[in-house]
């Protein structure tokens, strides 16, 4: 049995090994992007010298070899499912026997006059890190256009190096498409804070290029012209499968998968960002660019091409990031504009940078999500809440036990109950136990 996966991202690594760990298979992983598996987070990290590229990769070269997974490096031009061939564009055939398309997302571009003059670019690939490496000496001013965690991403990359730069968020507050409005608020500020010219409800018209091909003005939906050397798309990824569109695969936005990820056609599977759910689990989306869900995607595969068909069940939604020094997680279900029923406990400090919202039912009382800025709280203790839908009051009364800063750090759980009770007219109070006793007993249950 031979398994060809598409990709060497978190997705199809996570196949290939867990393939290894099942069976006695013959897998090869194709890739255009790297000869080797990196960690896709930590291209900022590079940016900024805190990592070098062979730091940001988990495994040692000799890794693979000695595992027996097989590497071409490589960019796919077509496969043909009906005689089980991917084929390379410089003329190589690989045949297969199991497929399984990992080939991630790519940049959102939007069909502005413009976008692919030199110098604009993502921040997603190697070759976007790369590019903007070559760049970043003649940057005199750089336009990073659209707001989320990938233009923040490159907003702090360019402020480390001291590069000038204009962030255009079409949006009237920063990502409140995700965040409720008092969080987004506090991320707004705090980007501003860092000297970050930001510029809300302003969008990206067209792209200038001078004449060696090269960017040189962007214009703003408002008609103002700002020059620059550099242009950053960040408005978001989408499924990286338009070298697939003409084929007899099924294909919306991404590709349209089953329970157990397989596709349309036999013995082909699809993970990871370029997979599309056919029917999402309540609450989930039927794409979801994350990468927890792109490992847990590619353990599922496993299983199911090793003989234990296994459906797909991505749990509880969380998603964590980092907004300059604003550390963020989100578990469950929060929501910026909540239904009537979402009832929503909000405790921020005075400092405007750390804040706590716990989202529960009206109705039920029990716990619906979390959000965390600048305080960090424990997975299993979160998940557990939610899984078990706990009432609001039992939680604030062992919200100690969710806390996951270092022991001398400041502790915010009093706080948070005392909101409440203010908010509720009620006298909880917290259990006074050691941390250390109630995790212990907390796990048992």
């Amino acid at each position: 049995m031979h398994i060809v996966i598409i990709g060497n991202g978190i997705s199809g690594i996570t196949a290939a090994c867990h393939i290894r760990k099942l069976s006695d298979y013959r897998i090869t992983v194709i890739s255009g992007e790297s000869e080797y598996f990196f960690s896709r987070p930590a291209l900022m990290y590079i940016y900024m010298g805190h990592m070098t590229f062979e730091h940001a990769k988990p495994y040692e070269d000799w890794f693979w070899d000695k595992n027996r997974i097989e590497r071409i490096h490589g960019w796919v031009d077509q496969v043909d499912f009906a005689a089980k061939q991917v084929i390379l564009y410089d003329g190589r055939k690989i045949g297969y026997d199991r497929l399984i398309l990992a080939t991630g997302s790519q940049p959102n571009k939007f069909g502005w006059p413009g976008q692919d003059l030199d110098g604009v670019h993502g921040l997603y690939s190697l070759q976007d890190l790369e590019a903007l490496e070559r760049h970043s000496p003649h940057i005199e001013h750089a336009v990073i256009v659209g707001g989320g965690l990938i233009g923040v991403e490159l907003a702090e990359m360019l402020h480390s190096r001291h590069i000038p730069f204009t962030f255009l968020v079409r949006e009237s507050s920063f990502w409140n498409i995700v965040l409720p409005p008092e969080e987004s608020a506090m991320v707004t500020r705090h980007i501003r804070a860092h000297g970050v010219d930001l510029r809300l409800e302003s969008e990206l018209k067209e792209i200038w290029g001078d004449q060696q091909g090269r960017c040189k003005m962007v214009v703003t939906s408002e008609g103002e012209k700002i020059r620059c050397q550099y242009v950053g798309l960040t408005a978001g990824v989408s499924p990286n499968v338009d070298f697939l569109r003409f084929s007899a695969l099924d294909i919306e936005k991404g590709i349209l998968v089953d329970d157990y990820l397989q596709t349309n056609i036999p013995d082909v599977y699809a993970i990871g960002d370029c997979a599309q759910l056919r029917q999402p689990q309540p609450g989930r989306r039927p794409i979801e660019a994350v990468w927890y869900t792109g490992r847990m995607m590619g353990q599922v595969v496993a299983q199911t091409i090793c003989g234990k068909p296994t459906p797909y069940n991505p749990g509880i939604w969380f998603n964590s990031a980092k907004f300059f020094d604003i550390e963020y997680q989100v578990y469950g279900t929060v929501l910026p504009n909540p239904p009537e029923h979402h009832a929503s406990l909000y405790w921020e400090h005075p400092d405007g940078q750390r804040s706590v919202r716990i989202v529960y039912d009206r109705r039920t009382d029990s716990v619906l999500g979390f959000n965390l800025m600048g305080i960090r709280y424990r997975h299993e203790v979160c998940e557990r809440w939610l899984c078990d839908g706990t009432p609001i009051e039992e939680v604030l009364q062992d919200l100690s036990l969710a806390n996951f800063d270092p022991e001398f750090y400041p502790q915010y759980e009093g706080a948070i109950v005392a909101q409440y009770n203010q908010q509720a007219g009620k006298q909880l109070k917290l259990r006074k136990r050691r941390r250390l006793d109630l995790v212990l007993d907390f796990l048992k249950r």
